[in-house]
């Protein structure tokens, strides 16, 4: 389920945040869930043996804004949309209610409230769907270089790992959420359109991934899990939220 939420500036002005933002839309968030869910997902999430996920992503915010990178900031003009995603109804709910009844939302340094929320269940029905990106998806593997030492290399959507690693994200997914085996038929994804590497600061970290257009092919219980938490890697820092599109 995606929730499409337009926050205003609770005294009419501009909402500032660094241009680097994720971390404080994810705070956000997590500040805004039933403290037990919150603290589920933030410190065990779902877990496939090593793995955890927490089931939920979000998109970029969506406004008209202006760029300070002098000061490193992001100026949006009075109001901002953000949509989040998940598949967990008790997050759903839970997320919807507390930003409903909320006086003032944090957002960073800003103060905002709620203008509008708008809710949406995005069906499958079909094994072969097309995408857009609402935020970056990120597919990444860790390596080894020639004297051992370890790096992050981050696939892009014209290597064969994106879409083996989104296949495998989803299944791991599936088994975590549902507690069952996953359709044994694989996910595939390729572009339709150009697509466009974005390379975002989330804390300390540099982390790269691609927007586009794509086409995915694949059972629909995994495309439907796939659509509403996120494909490949780090969803709930932001990364990995798309929506269905029809043409």
């Amino acid at each position: 389920m995606k929730e499409t939420v337009v926050f205003e500036s609770i005294e009419g002005g501009p909402i500032v945040l660094p241009i680097s933002y994720n971390h404080i839309v994810q705070s956000m968030i997590y500040g805004n869930l039933d403290c037990e869910l919150g603290d589920f997902l933030h410190n065990k999430g779902f877990k496939k043996e090593k793995r955890t996920y927490k089931m939920f992503t979000f998109s970029r915010l969506i406004g008209d804004f202006m760029l300070n990178k002098e000061n490193g900031q992001i100026i949006f003009d009075k109001e901002v949309k953000l949509t989040i995603s998940s598949p967990y109804n008790e997050f759903n709910n839970s997320i919807g209610y507390k930003l409903l009844s909320a006086e003032k939302i944090q957002l960073g340094n800003n103060q905002v409230i709620v203008k509008e929320l708008k809710v949406e269940h995005e069906n499958v029905n079909s094994e072969e769907i097309k995408i857009t990106t609402l935020s970056p998806i990120v597919v990444y593997s860790t390596l080894f270089s020639a004297d051992g030492k370890k790096f992050t290399y981050y696939f892009s959507p014209y290597e064969k790992e994106f879409s083996q690693i989104i296949n495998r994200n989803i299944k791991n997914k599936y088994t975590a959420f549902y507690e069952s085996d996953p359709p044994e038929e694989d996910i595939e994804i390729e572009p339709i359109s150009r697509a466009k590497l974005s390379i975002v600061k989330y804390k300390d970290y540099v982390i790269k991934g691609y927007s586009g257009r794509f086409k995915i092919k694949g059972p629909v219980p995994l495309l439907e899990l796939g659509i509403s938490s996120g494909l490949g890697n780090k969803n709930s820092q932001g990364f990995g939220c798309v929506e269905v599109i029809s043409d």
